[in-house]
């Protein structure tokens, strides 16, 4: 029986198109960038770094970004149970291009005054 395949994959026509559904969008990017910034997190803690985001959305990219190798998750066996994300080093091997993408953007986003972006994870400003 053929493995199970992610449908995905079958309308990816070329790397680029891979490697932005991987870490292309809205909240894969900011939790590559926040898990960047603080190295390991709880998934409370990182469910208050992302401000807007739902549960259902942050688990679902959560297990999304760990099935695609991104990050990993790491269970203690402790009293409550304690868990904590990380990136692999393929998910840390992202950050320089979510950067460069990051700088391309400053150069062309002109900011407007009322809009302060309070939610930018400055993935520029660590490391």
């Amino acid at each position: 029986m053929a493995k199970y395949k992610k449908k995905l994959e079958d309308d990816i026509r070329c790397p680029l198109e891979y490697g932005l559904t991987l870490f292309g969008g809205k909240w894969r990017s900011r939790i590559i960038c926040v898990l960047f910034a603080h190295k390991k997190l709880r998934y409370s803690e990182i469910r208050k770094e992302m401000y807007n985001i739902t549960d259902a959305v942050l688990a679902a990219t959560l297990k999304d970004l760990i099935e695609d190798g991104l990050i990993k998750r790491k269970s203690y066996d402790e009293i409550p149970p304690r868990v904590e994300y990380s990136l692999t080093e393929k998910g840390k091997s992202v950050v320089p291009i979510l950067q460069s993408i990051c700088k391309w953007s400053g150069i062309f986003y002109k900011e407007d005054n009322d809009n302060e972006m309070v939610q930018c994870q400055k993935c520029d400003h660590h490391g």
